[in-house]
Protein backbone atom coordinates (compact mmCIF):
# COMPACT_ATOMS: atom_id res chain seq x y z
CA UNK A 1 0.00 0.00 0.00
CA UNK A 2 1.51 3.35 -1.19
CA UNK A 3 2.12 5.62 1.58
CA UNK A 4 0.01 8.75 2.15
CA UNK A 5 1.59 12.51 0.81
CA UNK A 6 0.12 15.36 2.08
CA UNK A 7 -1.88 17.11 0.05
CA UNK A 8 -0.41 19.82 -2.40
CA UNK A 9 -1.71 22.12 -4.72
CA UNK A 10 -5.11 21.69 -5.88
CA UNK A 11 -6.77 18.15 -4.51
CA UNK A 12 -8.38 15.55 -6.37
CA UNK A 13 -11.71 15.18 -4.75
CA UNK A 14 -13.91 12.60 -6.67
CA UNK A 15 -15.37 8.67 -6.45
CA UNK A 16 -12.44 7.50 -8.30
CA UNK A 17 -9.69 8.47 -5.76
CA UNK A 18 -11.98 6.83 -2.74
CA UNK A 19 -12.28 3.37 -4.30
CA UNK A 20 -7.79 3.19 -4.24
CA UNK A 21 -7.61 -0.05 -2.70
CA UNK A 22 -4.38 -2.45 -0.99
CA UNK A 23 -3.06 -5.07 -2.58
CA UNK A 24 -3.40 -6.41 1.22
CA UNK A 25 -5.69 -8.99 2.57
CA UNK A 26 -8.12 -7.81 5.80
CA UNK A 27 -5.63 -10.18 7.58
CA UNK A 28 -3.14 -8.48 6.76
CA UNK A 29 -3.92 -5.30 7.55
CA UNK A 30 -5.12 -5.93 10.59
CA UNK A 31 -1.44 -7.43 11.81
CA UNK A 32 0.17 -4.08 10.05
CA UNK A 33 -2.73 -1.89 12.65
CA UNK A 34 -1.58 -3.92 15.60
CA UNK A 35 1.87 -3.07 14.78
CA UNK A 36 1.37 0.13 14.46
CA UNK A 37 -1.03 0.64 17.53
CA UNK A 38 1.73 -1.07 19.65
CA UNK A 39 4.14 1.38 18.62
CA UNK A 40 1.50 4.56 18.78
CA UNK A 41 1.27 3.32 22.52
CA UNK A 42 4.81 3.33 23.46
CA UNK A 43 5.18 6.98 21.94
CA UNK A 44 2.38 8.13 23.77
CA UNK A 45 3.43 6.90 26.96
CA UNK A 46 6.91 8.84 26.01
CA UNK A 47 5.05 11.92 25.23
CA UNK A 48 3.49 12.35 28.29
CA UNK A 49 6.00 11.58 30.45
CA UNK A 50 8.37 14.57 28.59
CA UNK A 51 5.46 16.87 28.59
CA UNK A 52 6.93 19.42 26.61
CA UNK A 53 4.82 19.29 23.07
CA UNK A 54 1.67 17.85 22.01
CA UNK A 55 -0.43 15.97 19.23
CA UNK A 56 -3.55 17.33 17.41
CA UNK A 57 -5.45 14.73 15.08
CA UNK A 58 -8.36 16.05 12.87
CA UNK A 59 -11.19 13.93 10.95
CA UNK A 60 -13.59 15.24 8.95
CA UNK A 61 -15.20 13.14 6.11
CA UNK A 62 -18.34 13.05 4.94
CA UNK A 63 -21.82 11.47 6.96
CA UNK A 64 -20.68 7.22 7.07
CA UNK A 65 -17.11 8.16 6.18
CA UNK A 66 -15.79 6.35 9.69
CA UNK A 67 -14.80 9.26 11.81
CA UNK A 68 -16.15 7.39 14.87
CA UNK A 69 -14.61 3.90 13.90
CA UNK A 70 -11.51 5.71 12.99
CA UNK A 71 -10.96 6.62 16.38
CA UNK A 72 -12.07 3.36 18.14
CA UNK A 73 -10.28 0.89 16.18
CA UNK A 74 -6.86 3.45 15.95
CA UNK A 75 -6.69 5.10 19.10
CA UNK A 76 -8.73 3.31 21.32
CA UNK A 77 -5.39 1.27 23.05
CA UNK A 78 -4.42 4.88 23.95
CA UNK A 79 -4.37 5.52 27.85
CA UNK A 80 -7.19 8.03 28.45
CA UNK A 81 -4.89 10.06 31.01
CA UNK A 82 -2.86 11.59 28.06
CA UNK A 83 -5.60 11.41 25.31
CA UNK A 84 -8.42 13.80 24.95
CA UNK A 85 -11.03 12.64 21.88
CA UNK A 86 -13.50 16.02 21.51
CA UNK A 87 -16.88 15.69 18.80
CA UNK A 88 -17.99 18.87 17.74
CA UNK A 89 -21.39 19.24 17.50
CA UNK A 90 -23.40 22.05 16.11
CA UNK A 91 -22.58 25.41 18.03
CA UNK A 92 -24.04 26.12 21.70
CA UNK A 93 -25.92 29.68 22.21
CA UNK A 94 -22.90 29.82 25.00
CA UNK A 95 -20.28 29.12 22.02
CA UNK A 96 -22.39 31.36 19.30
CA UNK A 97 -21.44 33.94 21.87
CA UNK A 98 -17.90 33.58 20.88
CA UNK A 99 -15.73 33.99 17.86
CA UNK A 100 -16.05 30.37 15.64
CA UNK A 101 -12.65 29.12 17.05
CA UNK A 102 -12.97 29.77 20.69
CA UNK A 103 -14.49 26.52 21.34
CA UNK A 104 -11.74 25.33 19.21
CA UNK A 105 -9.06 26.52 20.94
CA UNK A 106 -10.39 25.27 24.42
CA UNK A 107 -10.12 21.92 23.48
CA UNK A 108 -6.58 21.94 22.11
CA UNK A 109 -4.43 18.86 23.87
CA UNK A 110 -1.78 20.58 26.47
CA UNK A 111 1.82 19.46 26.67
CA UNK A 112 2.41 15.60 27.10
CA UNK A 113 -1.50 14.78 24.88
CA UNK A 114 -2.59 13.62 22.06
CA UNK A 115 -5.90 15.48 21.20
CA UNK A 116 -8.10 13.81 18.51
CA UNK A 117 -10.82 16.04 17.46
CA UNK A 118 -13.82 14.10 15.29
CA UNK A 119 -14.88 17.25 13.17
CA UNK A 120 -13.55 20.17 13.97
CA UNK A 121 -13.14 24.42 13.09
CA UNK A 122 -13.54 23.34 9.54
CA UNK A 123 -16.99 22.57 9.81
CA UNK A 124 -17.12 26.90 9.36
CA UNK A 125 -16.08 26.98 5.90
CA UNK A 126 -18.09 23.59 5.37
CA UNK A 127 -21.49 22.90 6.11
CA UNK A 128 -21.21 26.52 7.17
CA UNK A 129 -20.56 27.53 3.45
CA UNK A 130 -22.71 24.78 1.73
CA UNK A 131 -26.32 25.85 3.85
CA UNK A 132 -25.04 29.72 3.29
CA UNK A 133 -25.17 30.18 7.28
CA UNK A 134 -23.07 33.36 6.94
CA UNK A 135 -22.39 35.35 3.91
CA UNK A 136 -19.59 34.37 1.65
CA UNK A 137 -17.44 37.08 2.16
CA UNK A 138 -16.92 36.06 6.09
CA UNK A 139 -16.42 32.33 5.52
CA UNK A 140 -13.43 33.05 2.41
CA UNK A 141 -11.68 34.87 5.31
CA UNK A 142 -11.80 31.68 7.27
CA UNK A 143 -9.02 30.36 5.31
CA UNK A 144 -6.29 32.44 5.98
CA UNK A 145 -7.42 32.51 9.66
CA UNK A 146 -7.57 28.67 10.05
CA UNK A 147 -3.62 28.94 8.53
CA UNK A 148 -2.98 31.64 11.36
CA UNK A 149 -4.68 29.73 14.40
CA UNK A 150 -2.47 26.84 13.13
CA UNK A 151 0.35 28.06 12.92
CA UNK A 152 0.10 29.57 16.27
CA UNK A 153 -0.82 26.12 17.64
CA UNK A 154 2.55 24.78 15.84
CA UNK A 155 4.56 27.81 16.77
CA UNK A 156 3.31 26.73 20.65
CA UNK A 157 4.82 22.77 20.26
CA UNK A 158 1.45 21.31 19.01
CA UNK A 159 2.17 19.02 16.01
CA UNK A 160 -0.53 18.58 13.76
CA UNK A 161 -2.07 16.05 11.45
CA UNK A 162 -5.55 16.07 9.57
CA UNK A 163 -6.97 13.72 7.74
CA UNK A 164 -10.33 13.79 5.26
CA UNK A 165 -11.60 10.35 5.59
CA UNK A 166 -12.75 9.81 1.85
CA UNK A 167 -15.46 7.81 0.44
CA UNK A 168 -17.02 7.01 -2.23
CA UNK A 169 -21.20 7.77 -3.05
CA UNK A 170 -21.77 4.37 -3.48
CA UNK A 171 -20.14 3.30 -0.31
CA UNK A 172 -21.64 5.75 1.81
CA UNK A 173 -25.28 4.63 0.01
CA UNK A 174 -24.46 0.75 1.34
CA UNK A 175 -23.18 2.27 4.89
CA UNK A 176 -26.70 4.61 5.63
CA UNK A 177 -28.87 0.86 3.74
CA UNK A 178 -26.97 -1.13 6.54
CA UNK A 179 -27.74 1.28 9.34
CA UNK A 180 -31.26 0.59 8.39
CA UNK A 181 -31.48 -3.33 7.91
CA UNK A 182 -29.82 -4.06 11.30
CA UNK A 183 -32.01 -3.33 14.06
CA UNK A 184 -28.67 -2.86 16.62
CA UNK A 185 -28.16 0.17 13.81
CA UNK A 186 -30.94 1.82 13.88
CA UNK A 187 -29.97 4.51 16.30
CA UNK A 188 -27.53 5.60 13.55
CA UNK A 189 -29.44 6.16 11.21
CA UNK A 190 -30.60 10.29 10.75
CA UNK A 191 -32.84 11.81 8.19
CA UNK A 192 -30.53 14.70 8.25
CA UNK A 193 -27.78 12.37 6.51
CA UNK A 194 -30.19 12.02 3.04
CA UNK A 195 -30.54 15.72 3.04
CA UNK A 196 -27.21 16.35 3.44
CA UNK A 197 -26.36 13.60 1.06
CA UNK A 198 -28.52 15.65 -1.55
CA UNK A 199 -25.53 18.24 -1.41
CA UNK A 200 -22.99 16.04 -2.58
CA UNK A 201 -21.38 18.27 -5.03
CA UNK A 202 -21.18 21.54 -2.93
CA UNK A 203 -19.53 19.27 -0.37
CA UNK A 204 -17.05 18.49 -2.88
CA UNK A 205 -16.16 21.95 -3.61
CA UNK A 206 -15.66 22.78 -0.60
CA UNK A 207 -13.56 20.30 0.64
CA UNK A 208 -11.33 21.05 -2.37
CA UNK A 209 -11.02 24.23 -1.87
CA UNK A 210 -10.26 23.84 2.33
CA UNK A 211 -7.60 21.13 1.48
CA UNK A 212 -6.01 23.12 -1.13
CA UNK A 213 -6.22 26.47 0.60
CA UNK A 214 -5.55 25.49 4.83
CA UNK A 215 -3.23 22.29 3.81
CA UNK A 216 0.30 23.37 5.18
CA UNK A 217 3.78 22.11 5.95
CA UNK A 218 2.91 22.44 9.74
CA UNK A 219 -0.07 21.22 9.19
CA UNK A 220 -0.77 19.00 6.67
CA UNK A 221 -3.79 17.47 5.14
CA UNK A 222 -3.89 13.68 4.33
CA UNK A 223 -6.59 12.10 2.02
CA UNK A 224 -7.47 8.70 3.22
CA UNK A 225 -9.28 6.32 1.00
CA UNK A 226 -11.73 5.17 3.31
CA UNK A 227 -14.31 3.15 1.40
CA UNK A 228 -12.06 0.17 2.71
CA UNK A 229 -12.08 0.48 6.57
CA UNK A 230 -8.99 -1.50 7.28
CA UNK A 231 -6.76 0.76 4.52
CA UNK A 232 -8.38 3.48 6.25
CA UNK A 233 -7.22 2.83 9.80
CA UNK A 234 -3.88 1.74 8.76
CA UNK A 235 -3.11 4.86 6.92
CA UNK A 236 -4.02 7.03 9.75
CA UNK A 237 -2.09 5.04 11.86
CA UNK A 238 0.67 5.03 10.17
CA UNK A 239 0.76 9.09 9.69
CA UNK A 240 0.36 9.68 13.25
CA UNK A 241 3.24 6.85 13.98
CA UNK A 242 5.28 8.86 11.92
CA UNK A 243 4.65 11.88 13.08
CA UNK A 244 5.04 10.66 16.98
CA UNK A 245 8.56 9.32 16.10
CA UNK A 246 9.22 12.65 14.10
CA UNK A 247 8.42 14.55 17.24
CA UNK A 248 11.03 11.68 19.01
CA UNK A 249 9.59 12.12 22.40
CA UNK A 250 12.14 10.70 25.26
CA UNK A 251 11.72 10.15 29.32
CA UNK A 252 13.33 12.48 30.94
CA UNK A 253 16.08 12.00 32.99
CA UNK A 254 16.01 10.78 36.79
CA UNK A 255 16.83 13.37 39.31
CA UNK A 256 20.52 12.10 41.26
CA UNK A 257 18.64 12.42 44.30
CA UNK A 258 15.94 10.04 42.89
CA UNK A 259 18.57 7.41 41.82
CA UNK A 260 20.19 7.78 44.95
CA UNK A 261 18.00 5.36 46.81
CA UNK A 262 18.00 2.76 44.14
CA UNK A 263 18.90 -0.30 46.03
CA UNK A 264 18.42 1.30 49.55
CA UNK A 265 14.37 1.37 49.81
CA UNK A 266 13.43 -1.12 52.82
Amino acid sequence: MDPLTPVTGHPVIDDTAATHSSTETKKDLRARLKTLVGRMVELQRALGAEQKRALLVVLQGRDTAGKDGTIRKVFGRLNPATCRVTSFKRPTDRELSHDYLWRIHAAVPPRGWIGIFNRSHYEDVLPVRVHQLVPEARWRQRYQQINVFEQHLADHDVTICKFFLHISREEQRRRLESRLADPRKNWKFDTGDLAERRHWDAYTEAYQEALEKCSTEYAPWYVVPADRKAVRDVCVAQVVVDALEGMAPSYPAADPDVLAHKGKII
